[in-house]
């Protein structure tokens, strides 16, 4: 899945956090010259552009992506109250927008709404319990909508667990399963990582990861409602 272009180089956090949460990979860049040198072979899967900090840059940006050989589509952009009158007569610039500040369930339900009406189906494979989010794309897992600083095997253990929830796993099957072979270290090294897994996971949601005695793990089901 190809990501999306974003404007300006440092989206504003809200924006961020929106695409973070719901897995939309993404490249802040500043310039249409940018935006055609970094662009991925496969295209731009869409963009987002911010005008807050520069709506001329912001416009500028909007008019090169639309006026290309092969106009780029969906294009959302996100303007502060005080800046709609900068959109008089760009209306063939954008297919949506979003006001600053920005609330979060509206920019992410806007977002969702129109990669589907104008079919680009740009959400990623994402495996889902409650607050757990981990995209098996960009091998990233978010808690609560903050991104998680793991490790690859740390993930590779959250996902293998979180593909199979409720079902135990001794330390051996993980130790075969998720390293692939006897690893150095024994069933510690199982221990260990999920050890530093609840704490990254945080004490509210350590309880993910179940222990189960005298015979190992396994991923609980959450009660969790947004």
């Amino acid at each position: 899945m190809e990501p999306l272009l974003c404007f300006p180089t440092a989206p504003p956090a809200a924006v961020t956090a929106v695409l973070d949460r719901a897995g939309y990979p993404w490249r802040g860049l500043g310039t249409p010259e940018a935006a055609e040198a970094d662009e991925p072979e496969d295209g731009w899967s869409g963009a987002v552009i911010c005008s807050g900090e520069d709506p001329i840059g912001a416009f500028l940006l909007c008019r090169h992506l639309r006026k290309r050989e092969v106009p780029l589509a969906p294009v959302m952009v996100v303007v502060p109250v005080g800046q709609l009158g900068e959109l008089e007569l760009r209306e063939d610039l954008f297919d949506d927008l979003c006001l600053e500040p920005v609330n979060v369930d509206e920019l992410s339900a806007r977002l969702a709404h129109l990669f589907w009406r104008t079919g680009r189906g740009l959400r990623p494979d994402l495996l889902e319990h409650g607050p757990l989010v981990l995209n098996l794309e960009t091998y990233q897992a978010a808690v609560a909508g903050k991104v998680l600083d793991l490790t690859y095997m740390e993930y590779e253990l959250l996902r293998f667990l979180a593909a199979r929830p409720g079902k135990v796993f001794t330390r051996e099957t993980l130790l075969s399963r998720v390293w692939g072979y006897e690893y150095y270290g024994g069933a510690r090294t199982v221990d260990v990582h999920v050890r530093r897994l609840r704490a990254k996971l945080g004490e509210e949601h350590a309880h993910l990861i179940q222990t189960v005695r005298s015979v190992g793990y396994r991923f609980g089901q959450t009660n969790w409602t947004p």
